[in-house]
């Protein structure tokens, strides 16, 4: 019995001291101060004291560990240890001054580092006494969001909580679109006489845009099925003859759609969505209110191509461009824009290159020649995280730039999985289903891989989530809330019989 009591005592003393020792390096290695010795980048520290967890209302500081790990009890230790683990290593192997600190502040990469439970915690109350009718609104919008079982988060609304982002506001931006246009004032639009490229000029602004004249021609459209990465609504691939169309060197920039803005928008007006169909002057059309916080995300105008603009604004902004210019201008259609991307080529690109070749792994990056992607498509490698001037590219062989990454492109067609399957024949033209939900998306973006690049890579619009942030209800008709990379690009029609616009 003694010789137990012997191995027991010690025993328990030194379990004893191992967990007080434990939980005393539980505590120091969870302090704000043991934090920012590895995580050294100065937008950490600089954005958390600005935030509003910072100084709040109640005297609460929000420290590292209360947002970035569960609560005790739900994970705390076996996620500390994970995270612990995984800074050790970026610390010691990796140059933080390689790491691109805007992107990894979005919302896509957050959500894997904070976590909702430690909001609720913290916030068990949604509805306080003091929450504004719109707040309100939004949570009841949330907790009916939660009970479908939709992806939808605290941060979704409130990424600015803990680092400070000016890109998130709940307070319309009233000043957007004021900025003096200086320089040439066009008074009258370019005259087409016959089909051959020419530069638009928007009257009453100093803003002109170059349209390539696209010759018709017969292409297959879809890809086939050895293409790498190909998904099954690439298919079957079938042949599609085009008509000869003009179609913009570019897309949209910030600079062509804010003289749109300027000239129809409807500042702290409802939004109204125009009946397309029956307008036939400038003042006729309904613009686009203003939007919540920097639709640019800082990121730069001018030639930048516009981001956050919604489908109905993109179609209203055809509508609009045709009546000041004359002409008839619209979104591609998704063969139109196919066709456009591929400028003769039945690759996987219009360079040349397998995707596979470009497609960047995490242990083999290094050996990945991106060379000649590179020169034509802004995409997740090359980007920055951001979109870029249409001077970081080269144009395809029809002269067009961006096609494939940049931003994502609205097409005309709705979107289904079957598209290809119903065109029987020789199909001249086509312009998708007649009925949907959603619209197609073509080209890929700046945060795409180089799969996603690919001629015959097809997405399509996705509404409800790109509303989800939205304070407002109903939800915007003019700007996504949490869409940042598709925009959209303009072609013009062209009439055989008179041979112009």
């Amino acid at each position: 019995m003694k010789r137990i009591w012997l191995f027991f005592v010690p025993g328990l003393l030194i379990g004893v001291v191992l967990v007080l020792a434990g939980n005393k390096a539980v505590k120091l290695t969870s302090t704000d101060k043991f934090c920012n010795s590895c995580h050294i980048h100065p937008q950490a520290e600089a954005s958390w004291k600005k935030s509003l967890h910072y100084e709040t209302q109640s005297g609460f500081r929000a420290h590292c560990v209360d947002c970035h790990l569960p609560p005790e009890g739900q994970g705390y230790l076996p996620e500390k240890a994970r995270t612990g683990l995984r800074d050790l290593w970026s610390y010691w192997f990796k140059d933080s001054a390689s790491f691109n600190w805007d992107a990894k502040s979005k919302l896509d990469y957050a959500k894997g580092y904070v976590f909702e439970s430690t909001c609720l915690k913290c916030h068990p109350n949604l509805y306080p006494a003091k929450l504004t009718k719109e707040g309100s609104n939004a949570h009841l919008y949330y907790d009916a969001q939660v009970k479908k079982g939709e992806d939808i988060r605290c941060i979704n609304c409130h990424l600015n909580a803990g680092h400070y982002d000016p890109n998130y506001s709940h307070k319309a931006n009233t000043g957007f679109g004021q900025e003096v246009l200086t320089g040439e004032v066009y008074t009258e639009p370019a005259k087409v006489e016959k089909f051959e490229s020419f530069e638009e000029k928007i009257p009453k602004t100093g803003v002109s845009f170059k349209m390539i004249a696209i010759p018709g021609g017969t292409y297959k459209i879809g890809s086939p099925d050895n293409e790498p990465y190909r998904k099954p609504d690439e298919g079957p691939v079938k042949e599609v003859k085009i008509s000869k169309f003009f179609m913009a060197e570019v897309e949209v920039s910030w600079s062509e759609y804010l003289a749109f803005y300027s000239q129809t928008a409807r500042q702290g007006k409802t939004a109204v969505k125009t009946d397309l169909n029956t307008v036939t002057s400038v003042d006729a059309i309904t613009g686009a209110t203003p939007p919540y916080g920097q639709p640019d995300q800082n990121w730069g105008k001018g030639k930048r191509p516009v981001i956050s603009a919604s489908y109905n604004a993109a179609l209203t902004y055809c509508k609009w461009l045709s009546i000041v210019t004359g002409k008839t201008y619209r979104l591609p259609t998704e063969a139109e824009w196919e066709y456009a991307a591929r400028s003769g080529k039945e690759t996987p690109y219009f360079f040349e290159g397998n995707p596979k070749t470009f497609v960047k792994s995490k242990f083999l990056s290094s050996k990945k020649d991106t060379t000649m992607i590179n020169r034509f498509v802004v995409y997740k490698e090359n980007s920055q995280a951001k979109t870029q001037e249409p001077s970081f590219v080269l144009p395809n062989p029809f002269g067009l730039k961006n096609m494939l990454g940049n931003v994502a492109e609205f097409c005309s067609d709705w979107y289904a999985a079957d598209t290809y399957s119903k065109y029987q024949g020789l199909v001249t033209d086509p312009k998708g289903p007649s009925s949907g939900t959603e619209h197609v998306v073509r080209g890929g973006s700046y945060k795409s891989g180089a799969d996603q690049v690919r001629s015959a890579s097809r997405e399509s619009t996705q509404t409800q989530s790109w509303l989800k942030t939205d304070p407002q209800s109903p939800k915007s008709i003019w700007w996504y809330s949490d869409c940042f990379y598709v925009g959209f690009r303009v072609v013009c029609e062209y009439d055989e019989k008179t041979g112009g616009e």
